[in-house]
Formats: C-alpha cells, structure tokens, sequence
C-alpha cells in the first residue's frame, strides 16, 4: 500500500483533532458543525492508519497484490466503464431535473412568505445528495443487469 495513503490518514486525523480543540476550547455557534467535522477528520483518518498497517504485514502482502489486481481489472473493464459513462448521464439529468423544480418550488414558498428557517434548505440539500447517491446506484446495477 502506498505511503500517501498513510500520510492522508495522519492529515485527516490532525484535522479532525484541529477541529475537536476549537470545540473543547471556544465558545462559538458553529460547535456542532465543528464537532461534526472532527468526527469526519478522526474516525476515516484512524480507518485509513488502520488499513494501511494492516496490508502492509509481510503476512497480508500476496493478497493485498491480488486484490489490486482484481480491482485494476474491475476499473478498467470496458462495458463497466461504459455503464458508469451512462450512469452518470442519468444522475446529471435527474439532478437538473430535482433542482430546476426545486428552484421554482423554493421561489413560490419565499414569494409567499412561507420559508422563514434557513435550516430547511440544509435538510433538502442533505436529502439531494442521498438521491444523488442512492439514485446512481440503482441506476448502475439496472444498467449492469441489462447489459
């Protein structure tokens, strides 16, 4: 396993720990933004540690060579390339078609003043990127099924 991985996991953990002092040792109103981003820099970062001194014992070595074969395989297959190109064009046009009726449907709420707490468009921007994620996915395996 490559070094950098093990670097980024050491920078996502100082980042995370960044965070987490800024939380212990101020008083600010982005605390929980803060603290959310701490446990987003320290659980990956130990993860990634993790997992590289894990493939990089002398005991896991020839298997670690044969997974990144398989998944190098897996990367450059030609019809998954292919699928992923199709997947994308669909989840580009779901997402323009979820914002272009969003947009109207945020304009009409304002003009009738009945959008007054700002934390709604966080949980509609949440509940976007589930779509666009989960969206993808499905679209994927449909595309793989029928190919």
């Amino acid at each position: 396993m490559k070094k950098s991985y093990l670097i980024t996991g050491i920078l996502y953990i100082l980042a995370g720990i960044i965070f987490l002092l800024i939380v212990l040792f101020t008083q600010t109103r982005l605390e929980g933004l803060f603290g959310g981003f701490a446990g987003a820099g320290i659980g990956p970062g130990l993860f990634m540690v993790y997992r590289y001194f894990y493939w990089n014992r002398p005991t896991k070595k020839e298997e670690y060579e044969k997974r990144m074969e398989q998944e190098r395989i897996e990367l450059h297959d030609e019809l998954k390339e292919k699928v992923r190109g199709k997947t994308a064009q669909y989840v580009y046009a779901l997402g323009l078609c979820v914002i272009s009726v969003s947009t109207v449907l945020f304009a009409v709420l304002d003009s009738m003043e009945i959008l007054e707490n700002s934390n709604i468009f966080v949980f509609y921007l949440v509940g976007y990127l589930v779509v666009q994620i989960v969206g993808g996915h499905l679209i994927f395996r449909h595309l793989m099924k029928k190919y």
